[in-house]
Order: structure tokens, then C-alpha cells, then sequence
């Protein structure tokens, strides 16, 4: 196998298109030769009809022409016929079909390389604001009423250069592995991480006058936190971006025997435009929000890279309802089973 191959196998995008091509070759081929078969099969029955015994002891008038055929041999000449075309059918519409996607295709791999270049560009000045917050940590006095918020700022730095970093590895097609750091000892709290993030998010919120609800639980999930704080706050920033003004986003948690669900709705319109399953894909997004004051620009990139990280840490994350009264994402994590001593 040549490297092309190897690559070509390895890039979604293009096998996703090699799929389309084909879903679309074979549909078009199936009409195709439906068409044929079904001509070929009128011409049958009229030789057939004109083969009968009444037809042909039917008079006609002595100048008129009769051409007599055998209908074994025309049958078979049908037949010959009717399988190439739906063969040459079939070929045409395949090429063509490959031909059509081809925009398709350069049009997500431009978005890919974007993406990786932005991402890459980012890095550096990340890296740097990261440094001067350090160091503006280190310098301030122990009793400094501002090394709380320069902490905050820190640990928000981190998380912004890891989802750079996801960014980035998502768009080369890396292994990005733990992508979070080392998991923490017994894994990840739940109800504090989410506490964190609805505090981060509150903010946000609150100039959309949206108000982010959080169940307490002492639940803990095995994915590290700085990935699963990541999902949270992706959930919980696009329900924020589709509240309408003066509603609650819920945040619920229920453990189940080996997992932990974490539910995050908004009592918005629900999922237009776009198909609920694929608002996971990669810059596939719905329609905006209604109203001016709740419209807000998505690029749809959050919500596939919560995908990525729960698949990548053996969970998964749906749309389990949508509709008028709003829409539930379910984070599905594995749970930290707690065995008590002597057992």
C-alpha cells in the first residue's frame, strides 16, 4: 500500500466523501436501471401482445409492409441490451457522482487546514500570556487580595491553550491521547467541576439575563478534569447561547451503575435547520437563535470536540430530547466505583 492510500484511508473527510459519491452513484444507477428494465419490459409485452394467435392471423391490407421477427431471439437481444445499459448506467452516474463531490471535498479540507493554521498561530502568544501570568503570580505577596483572581486567570489560560491544542490535533487527525494532563487521584469530582464551570460561565449568562442551575452530587467520573471541565463548559456555553432571556439552563446529574450522565438543557426552540444527530459534526451548526437579542454566532466546532473527548475517555454525548421547550444534551461518562473496605 502507497502512502496516498494509506492517507486517503486515514482522512474522514475524504472517505466521507468517497461514501457520498457512492450512496449517490448507486441511487442514481438503482433509478437508472429501473427505467431500463421497465422500457425493456413494455417493449416484451408488446412483442409478446403482437406474437399472440389473434395478432397474427389479424388481416392486413395487401400493400402493407409486415416484418417478422423470432421473439426467442429479440428477447434475448432485449436482454443483452437492458444489461448493458444498466452496467454503462451504473459506471456513468459512479464518475459522475465522484466528479460532483470533489467541491465538497477541497471544501473541507480548506476548513481542516484553517483550522490547524489558526490553532497553530495561536500557540505562540498562548504560550506567552501564559508565561506573564507566572510571573506576575510569582511577584505578588502572599496576602495580595489579586493572587486569587491571577490564579483563576492562570488555570483559565491552561484551559484555553489545551483547547487550542484540540483544536489543532482534531484538524491534523492526531492522536491527541488524554489531551487534559494526568488524571487526578480517583478520578474527577463531578459536582465540583460543574460548580466551576457554572461560576466561569455565570458571567455570560448573566448579560443574557440566564440563570445556570447545578445539582449537587458527589459523583466521580474517570475522565482527568481539565477535559471533562472542557465538555462541561462547551454544553453549558451553547445552552447559555440558545436560552431565551430570563430562563434557567439545568444542569443534572444521575448515576447509573457504572456511569454517570450529565444532562445540560436550555428552554430554548429547540434544534432547527439541522438534522439533531449531526449537530456533532464537525462546523455543522443549526439555525440561529430567534430574535436579535438571542441570535449569537456559532462556528460548530465546540460540540464536536466534546464529541472527540468522550469517545476518546470511553463515553459518549447525544441530543437525548429537542423540540419547542428546549433541547438536553447527555454527557455518558464511566463512573469511579467506590468500594467499601473489606470487600
Amino acid at each position: 500500500m502507497t502512502a496516498a492510500s494509506h492517507d486517503d484511508r486515514s482522512d474522514p473527510d475524504r472517505v466521507a466523501v468517497r461514501r457520498s459519491a457512492l450512496r449517490i452513484g448507486w441511487q442514481v444507477a438503482a433509478v437508472s436501471a429501473g427505467l431500463v428494465v421497465l422500457i425493456i419490459g413494455l417493449v416484451l409485452v408488446y412483442v409478446l401482445w403482437q406474437s399472440s394467435p389473434r395478432e397474427e392471423l389479424e388481416r392486413h391490407p395487401a400493400d402493407a409492409t409486415r416484418i417478422f421477427v423470432d421473439s426467442d431471439e429479440l428477447i434475448g437481444v432485449l436482454a443483452v441490451i437492458g444489461g448493458g445499459a444498466v452496467v454503462l448506467a451504473g459506471v456513468a452516474t459512479w464518475v459522475i457522482a465522484r466528479r460532483a463531490v470533489v467541491p465538497l471535498g477541497e471544501a473541507l479540507r480548506m476548513q481542516r487546514t484553517f483550522v490547524a493554521d489558526a490553532s497553530h498561530e495561536l500557540r505562540t502568544p498562548l504560550t506567552v500570556m501564559s508565561t506573564r501570568v507566572q510571573q506576575l503570580q510569582r511577584r505578588l505577596a502572599p496576602e495580595d487580595p489579586n493572587r486569587t483572581v491571577v490564579a483563576e486567570l492562570r488555570e483559565d489560560t491552561r484551559a484555553l491553550a489545551a483547547i487550542v491544542d484540540d483544536l489543532l490535533q482534531a484538524a491534523t487527525m492526531q492522536d491527541a491521547g488524554d489531551s487534559g494532563g494526568p488524571d487526578a487521584p480517583g478520578g474527577t469530582p463531578v459536582g465540583a467541576e460543574l460548580e466551576r464551570a457554572a461560576q466561569d460561565l455565570q458571567v455570560l449568562a448573566d448579560e443574557r439575563d440566564v440563570r445556570i442551575a447545578v445539582d449537587r452530587t458527589d459523583a466521580v467520573v474517570t475522565m482527568p478534569a481539565m477535559p471533562f471541565r472542557r465538555c462541561v463548559v462547551a454544553l453549558v456555553d451553547n445552552a447559555v447561547g440558545h436560552a431565551p432571556t430570563g430562563t434557567t439552563v439545568d444542569v443534572t446529574v444521575t448515576v447509573r451503575a457504572d456511569v454517570v450522565d450529565v444532562r445540560v438543557r436550555d428552554h430554548g426552540r429547540g434544534i432547527t435547520g439541522i438534522d439533531p444527530a449531526r449537530v456533532f459534526d464537525r462546523f455543522a451548526h443549526g439555525s440561529p437563535a430567534a430574535g436579535p437579542a438571542e441570535r449569537r454566532t456559532s462556528y460548530g466546532i465546540g460540540l464536536s470536540l466534546v464529541r472527540d473527548l468522550a469517545l476518546r475517555h470511553g463515553g459518549s454525548v447525544r441530543v437525548d430530547a429537542t423540540g419547542a421547550d428546549g433541547t438536553t444534551f447527555v454527557l455518558t461518562l464511566p463512573r469511579v466505583v467506590t468500594r467499601r473496605a473489606g470487600r
